[in-house]
């Protein structure tokens, strides 16, 4: 039997804290989560943390920090409590305990005695026979129920097995991706319940847990398709209902392969290090095989609750776009209003201004990288001895005074597809007298030109020192303009030898927006100071 949407909705995301939150397990938090707000239902978040070896406290903090980082609320779980709980594997020991002695009490398991190098052979010969390995040819299910007591009090080690009924048909469910299912009997073998450790296998412990924790519907990643049927046979022998179970096909890389870490990056972390908002990666995740109407591209988190619905997920397998995450990124940062922004992109600005302010007075010169070659590093970036102050000392001056970093929003807003693009764009406001001059920018824009670009600098420097030209943008770019004409040069030539010399490149936000937001001495020493460098002046 399988539940209906009549029973109230309850669901659950189950991560095993042996590492990070990657993207497949937050695109099935997200669907967990969406569907249950959609359905006025409940979503418990529960760690399966019986591996020993892999499962660490560390571990558990990374994904929780990475749930709440994503807005991934659960109604029930860890640090939420419930009535459920408690949450995580290790502490429910005593139910999966209570559920085998009801199976043992119906006969519905029994123990093996068989050890390792006895199945060992059986699988070697087996598969050396025409037909193959068709799993536990079920020896000590023959026992006769005094003997195998006995040789539990004689200590002998076991295992607990599930005892699948002979006259079972075929597994079947229901699958509210794939349809419904259905696996020939045969090749369920009597699967261990209870390990001769005394610990429980992980389709056994999974079952009691949805049982005890009344799910519903049971949404994970296709991976888990070959547990299911196994899962159903628990399901039956505990005289529970089934759940509607949704698999979710798995996310490939823009290759059409597996993802993995050879894509870039693919953990929750690491796409927050690289300045994507938390709601921007939810929605682009939530279309790697879901849609509302195959044409709408931006839903936000608000939405999702809203719309989610199982019968809109494809049986495709996602593919990763990363170009399509940088576009939709980039929607939702211009649509933030400049008070959400700023507390978003503070980190980035304050890295900006830990970056620029190391940039000694005079004119450095970055070469330009041969193709396929790796930018020079810097002498001062992350991972360098008092980066971490530095940007901490630059973050408190944003947060206490964010009015002052306001102006940077329309410099950069338009430009932007990620926060961390952030340093390299605005870290020139930073410098001081300073000035990291591109080699390609530099060869291109001022030596190609040569007299006329430094006739124009020159001119540019006098327009900008004048007094009667108030520290504007417009009246100073009014002043610089109207040169162009008694120098019969284009605007734009006029123009690109001074962005270079105040910017360092030829690509940077707005010159004289930018301009303005700088110190008037730090700007005309910078001008002076590229034009001895290049041009001897």
């Amino acid at each position: 039997m399988t539940a209906t949407t009549d029973t109230p909705v309850r669901v659950r995301f189950a991560p095993s804290p042996t590492g990070k939150l990657h993207v497949g397990g937050a695109r099935t938090a997200i669907y967990n989560w969406a569907f249950a707000r959609a359905m006025g239902g409940t979503f418990v978040l529960r760690i399966e943390d019986t591996d020993p070896e892999r499962s660490t406290a560390e571990n558990t903090g990374i994904i929780l920090r990475a749930m709440e980082w994503l807005g991934l609320d659960w109604d029930e779980g860890p640090g939420v409590g419930g009535s459920c709980g408690p949450y995580f594997q290790t502490e429910r020991t005593d139910t999966y305990q209570a559920a085998l002695d009801q199976l043992i009490a119906a006969g519905a398991a029994y123990p093996c005695f068989c050890t390792k190098e006895e199945l060992d052979a059986k699988r070697k010969k087996a598969e050396a026979e025409e037909g193959g390995y068709g799993g536990y040819d079920r020896t000590c299910r023959a026992l006769a129920p005094e003997e195998a007591a006995a040789r539990i009090a004689a200590g002998e080690p076991h295992v607990w097995r599930l005892a699948v009924p002979d006259d079972h048909g075929p597994v079947e469910f229901e699958d509210a991706v794939y349809g419904h299912m259905s696996f020939p009997l045969d090749v369920m073998d009597d699967m261990i319940l209870k390990r001769t450790d005394g610990t429980f296998t992980y389709n056994f412990a999974v079952v009691c847990d949805d049982v005890n924790m009344a799910m519903t519907h049971v949404i994970r990643g296709d991976d888990h398709l070959s547990n299911t049927p196994r899962q159903v046979l628990v399901y039956e022998a505990l005289g529970a209902k089934v759940p509607l179970f949704a698999h979710l096909p798995m996310i490939l890389g823009p290759d059409g392969h597996k993802l993995s870490k050879r894509h870039g990056a693919t953990s929750v972390e690491q796409f927050r290090d690289e300045g994507y908002l938390p709601d921007a990666l939810v929605n682009f995740l939530a279309l790697i095989g879901w849609s509302l109407d195959g044409e709408t591209t931006i839903v936000p988190p608000e939405e999702l609750c809203r719309v989610f619905s199982l019968d809109r997920i494809s049986k495709k397998h996602g593919v990763m776009d990363p170009q399509k995450l940088d576009w939709m990124n980039g929607v939702y940062l211009r649509e933030m209003d400049e008070d959400a922004w700023l507390a978003a992109a503070a980190p980035w600005i304050a890295r900006a201004e830990a970056q620029g302010a190391s940039v000694d007075d005079g004119v450095t010169v970055v070469p330009t990288p041969a193709p396929g070659e790796e930018p020079a590093p810097r002498d001062f970036g992350p991972g360098c001895e008092g980066w971490d102050e530095a940007v901490g000392a630059a973050l408190a001056d944003v947060l206490a005074d964010p009015d002052a970093y306001a102006p940077v929003y329309p410099l950069v807003i338009e430009r932007l597809n990620r926060l961390d693009e952030i340093p390299e764009k605005l870290e020139f406001l930073f410098w001081g007298g300073g000035v990291r001059l591109d080699e390609k920018s530099m060869n291109k824009v001022l030596l190609k030109e040569g007299a006329r670009a430094q006739e124009a600098l020159a001119a540019c420097r006098e327009a900008l020192a004048r007094e009667d030209v108030p520290w504007e943008a417009a009246a100073l770019e009014e002043a610089c303009r109207s040169l162009a004409e008694p120098l019969d040069l284009k605007v734009k030539n006029l123009l690109q030898p001074l962005r270079v010399a105040v910017c360092g490149n030829m690509v940077s936000p707005p010159l004289f927006e930018s301009i303005v937001l700088m110190d008037p001495d730090d700007v005309l020493a910078r001008i002076d100071a590229v034009a001895a460098e290049v041009f001897g002046a």
